[in-house]
Parts: structure tokens; sequence; C-alpha cells
């Protein structure tokens, strides 16, 4: 019962909209035995008789004064440095390269994933779960795999549709 590492879609999702969203940390639990990756025919049909779980935690995101609005507002400058830099503005969700692959950019992202990582953390120990090694939510940890982007990994996990 563990968790990859957060892809950046999520952090361009609470960084970029022109309000913080509302950010309800939730785990999951038992959807991999009811859907598992390796289950036989017929493929397409939920197994029975198993369990599974949804826990909620507290909004996290909002106006209200959260890390995410600092990270927002870091966001804002470094868009807005961007777009004087390129002499234009840019349409939501259109990024320059600088947003994608420069050295700040990517550092705002990966603290935006750890910081919701760290938000589902907490339902999960709430849960009862003990804490998971700290190692497993760096991308690093993972880049061992390679290209393979589907099917059952090197450390066991199972990655792709259902």
């Amino acid at each position: 019962k563990m968790m990859r590492y957060f892809k950046w879609g999520i952090a361009r999702l609470i960084l970029e909209p022109d309000e913080c969203p509302d950010i309800i940390p939730m785990w999951l639990e038992g959807n991999d035995q009811i859907m598992h990756e390796a289950r036989e025919w017929p493929k397409i049909i939920p197994r029975i008789n198993k369990r599974c779980g949804v826990w909620f935690g507290e909004n996290v995101g909002g106006n209200g004064s959260t890390i995410f609005n600092e990270l927002r507002r870091q966001w804002q400058e470094l868009v807005a440095k961007d777009e004087k830099k390129e002499g234009r503005g840019f349409a939501m969700g259109v990024l320059s390269d600088g947003l994608k692959y420069g050295k700040e950019a990517v550092a705002l992202r990966e603290e935006c994933t750890r910081q919701i990582r760290k938000a589902v953390l907490a339902v999960r120990r709430k849960r009862g779960l003990a804490d998971e090694d700290p190692k497993q939510g760096l991308v690093e940890t993972w880049k061992q795999e390679g290209g393979k982007m589907e099917g059952k990994m090197e450390d066991g996990s199972w990655v792709g549709r259902t």
C-alpha cells in the first residue's frame, strides 16, 4: 500500500488557474483487488466480494492561507517574468519552454506535488497505515523502469489501464 510519485499535471491544475482550487486529499484502498491489472478473463468484469474504501482529508487549498497559495504566488511571478521576456501573454494551459523546463518552474511543480502527496499521506496515516519510505515519493526512485509505461513494473507495482 504505497503511492508512486505524483506527476506534474496535478501541480499545473493547482498552480495555473486564476483562483486556488479547493484541494481535498483522499486515500483509496482496495481498488486493486476489484480491478487488478493482472486479473484473468473476463478482464472487463470487476471482481465481487472484495472490499474497497475511500477516506477524505480536510480542504488544504482554496483562498485561505495555505502553502499552495504561496506556491501559486511564486508561479504567477514566474509567469509574469516569462511573459515580459517573451513580450506577450500566454493563453491558459500554454507554457513557454522556460515555464516547461526552466529550473525555477520545475522546482515549483515538484514542491507542489510534494505538498499534495504529503496531504494524501496524512489521510493515509489517519487511516491507520504506517508511514511509507520517503524515497517512494521521488521521481528518481522510479526512473529505473525506463520507458516501460504499462504492465508490471520491476518494483511489483502495476501501471496502466484496468
